[in-house]
């Protein structure tokens, strides 16, 4: 059995000059396209979820939607009171982000590790012997030989 899928996203604009608001009105109109039209087509029978995110991206930016909303848009799929706790620490988990909930938790681990630096570094400079200088012109010839 043969299977054959296809996903459009359509979108048709136009902008029609307002010549009824008085003198000069139509100035600044030279910044629209009065019409805009996009089709995006693509074969949708093995897209993944991530495919069909990728494609919706492609179509909000043609739309005129700002990058950084499209992300502020998709990550509120994931972190709104709908979505449970433990499916939100997943995605955290793989997308290696720490919840504000475990800041707290994450800066005493960063103080106790950054403590233990410090002594590590202490006992070091303690315990290391420096090598003895040299002093004098110790070297005979131009080779080096001494």
């Amino acid at each position: 059995m043969t299977y054959n899928a296809e996903l459009t996203f359509k979108f048709d604009a136009t902008y029609t000059h307002d010549y009824n608001r008085g003198f000069a009105s139509h100035i600044g109109d030279d910044d629209f396209v009065p019409e805009e039209h996009f089709v995006i087509t693509a074969p949708a029978a093995d897209l993944n979820a991530k495919q069909y995110f990728k494609l919706f991206e492609k179509f909000m930016l043609c739309v005129g939607m700002c990058p950084s909303s499209i992300r502020s848009g998709a990550m509120s799929l994931v972190f709104n009171d709908m979505v449970l706790e433990e499916e939100q620490r997943k995605v955290c988990k793989e997308y290696e982000l720490t919840m504000d909930e475990d800041l707290e938790k994450k800066y005493q681990e960063f103080k106790e590790r950054d403590e233990r630096w410090a002594k590590l570094n202490a006992h070091y400079k303690e315990n290391v012997v420096s090598e003895p200088k040299i002093k004098g012109d110790w070297v005979d010839s131009a080779d080096g030989v001494a």
